[in-house]
């Protein structure tokens, strides 16, 4: 019997996310006292500026890389050395890095069980700095910006290599962001060149303050920022993703809504996420552009409000105002809550299959719409997913069996709604892929 357009659970799906809100439930939380020993260490090197000593043994971005390579190894070897370690590098050169630098990476791969080449990220930047980009002497603690990122991916290694799952999972810490967002691109580069099929990336840059520059106090909300207009997409690219109506539905966005629902879905993280529809802050850039130059899903965790005395200063104090990144304003139970949203974040997506490819909808002219989908290895099911078209989180659903390619939804109307399908797989939902229309047929092609 065919179900209605707006019966929008039955029992596989119901089953589906109970799972996953028991797992999530019986999963350890994060750690405050980690979280603030790693910033304490991260700290305690005085200035980690991407040309800074490289040779002090404890002074220096070398001497931090060097830790934070050193915790991986202890992490990887907890869980039966399940985490490869390895630092990446490249030597750059630009107007921040005139005569050139080497910039390093540290990175940790859990290599999934079951499709190894599908990965997700969770990175945060190493390196630090004070008002004068060029000054690599000073003492510039980068607290907040961005050893709070650092630590969160540390913690987020130690959690989540008590598991296994079907997918990889790479832990990075970059270098160069300061200097041009050069980690970023370093990782984006090595993605390609290995074969990565990179599902997602979740960058944390400036995670772990909940004080604002105009006195308010934020504890219970973090913002994801993504793009909308693909930054890979040529121009046909872009016409046709708007000529469809896409704009709130590009890989990265569905990525940010994923991670609303996870939020919504999991009350004991305690966090409202603000998903801002775009890319990053304004006229600002954090490490996972490359990713989305790249054409890689990616997406920006940043506090919900900033303190701007607290970034890129001299610690200082001038006329009784106090300047600089300092651990005393780190909100450690925030952060621990910025880190569980990545931790259930990152537990489901490399749980979930693939997202569908090739999804189209036909329907022009007609009271019911059409919509498919290629097969995606390893799903048990598929989720059909609607929305009226002034909408921007999906209101309705269908799920279907994994031997389905196709649904037909009767009486919804294509010129009315967006629609979208996504995989499901071990209590676990795939982004969202966005519904296009099927590629018009060469002139004189059989039809």
């Amino acid at each position: 019997m065919l179900q209605s357009p707006h019966e929008v659970r039955n029992l596989n799906s119901m089953k589906q996310p109970l799972l996953a809100l028991l797992l999530v439930a019986a999963a350890p939380a994060p750690d405050p006292a980690a979280l603030r020993a790693t910033i304490t260490k991260l700290v305690a090197f005085g200035t980690r500026h991407t040309l800074s000593t490289t040779t002090d043994p404890k002074r220096g971005i070398g001497a931090a890389r060097h830790w934070v390579s050193g915790r991986m190894d202890a992490i990887g070897a907890a869980c039966g050395h399940c985490l490869a370690v390895e630092t990446i590098g490249a030597t750059v050169s630009g107007p921040r890095a005139p005569a050139g630098v080497r910039v390093e990476d540290v990175i940790a791969v859990q290599k999934g069980t079951g499709d190894p080449d599908r990965v997700v990220i969770v990175q945060g930047h190493i390196d630090s700095r004070v008002n004068d980009v060029m000054d690599a002497t000073s003492d510039a603690p980068g607290a907040n910006d961005d050893a709070s990122g650092v630590a969160l991916v540390l913690e987020a290694a130690r959690l989540l290599s008590r598991e296994k799952f079907p997918a990889t999972i790479v832990y990075a810490v970059l270098s160069g962001e300061e200097q041009g967002l050069w980690g970023g691109k370093l990782l984006a580069d090595t993605a390609h060149a290995r074969g990565w099929k990179v599902a997602a990336v979740l960058n944390n840059d400036i995670v772990g303050n909940t004080h604002g520059i105009g006195g308010e106090h934020v504890d219970d909300a973090v913002r994801v920022f993504s793009e909308g207009i693909e930054a890979a997409a040529d121009a046909k690219g872009v016409k046709q993703q708007r000529a469809i109506g896409g704009e709130d539905d590009s890989p990265s966005r569905a990525l940010a809504k994923a991670i609303v629902q996870v939020a919504s879905a999991d009350k004991a993280i305690g966090l409202d996420v603000i998903a801002v529809r775009r890319p990053d802050r304004f006229q600002r850039g954090g490490d996972h552009i490359p990713f989305l130059e790249a054409g890689y899903p990616a997406v920006r965790f940043t506090e919900a409000t900033e303190d701007y005395d607290r970034q890129h200063q001299l610690v200082r104090t001038e006329n009784g105002r106090r300047y600089g990144d300092t651990i005393e304003f780190v909100d450690f139970p925030y952060l621990a809550r910025v880190t569980a949203l990545n931790v259930a974040t990152l537990r489901q997506l490399v749980r979930a299959p693939a997202a569908p490819a090739d999804v189209t909808i036909a329907g022009a002219l007609a009271d019911d719409t059409h919509v498919a989908w290629s097969p995606v290895p390893g799903a048990t099911g598929y989720r059909v997913r609607w929305r009226r078209a002034d909408r921007f989180v999906w209101t309705d659903m269908r799920d279907l069996p994994a031997s389905a390619t196709a649904a037909d939804l009767p009486h919804v109307n294509i010129d009315d709604h967006f629609f979208g399908v996504s995989a499901l797989g071990m209590g676990a939902e795939s982004l969202v892929s966005f519904a296009g229309v099927p590629p018009r047929p060469a002139p004189g092609a059989t039809k």
